[in-house]
């Protein structure tokens, strides 16, 4: 059964490649945050951008933001596998506008 699984994650992984290499940045960047960070917190989350290698993710409050960093090197070992290299340098969490402070 697990090397199914890891046969399966190669094949989604390879589709998600493909799908990278040919989507335009902003399309690029929705497609593949969730990949990298999983369903529970890319429903939580926002993909907006990629700008001058910088993947700008929105997160809900504060309390996410430090959560989440730190996440950032396991982030970005899976953007480097799926994305080309050079796409993505580094990812910036931004706090949701009117959110509310702690």
């Amino acid at each position: 059964m697990c090397a199914e699984l890891e046969r399966a994650r190669g094949g989604l992984q390879k589709i998600a490649a493909d799908l990278l290499r040919t989507a335009p940045a902003e399309d690029a960047a929705v497609i593949v945050w969730p990949l990298v960070c999983g369903a529970a917190v890319a429903s939580r989350t926002k993909a907006l951008e990629v700008s001058a290698g910088v993947l700008k993710i929105e997160v809900p409050d504060e309390s996410w933001r430090a959560q989440l960093m730190s996440f950032l090197p396991s982030y970005l070992d899976a953007l480097r596998r799926l994305w080309p290299a050079g796409k993505v340098e580094r990812i910036a969490f931004q706090v949701a506008a009117g959110a509310k402070q702690r």
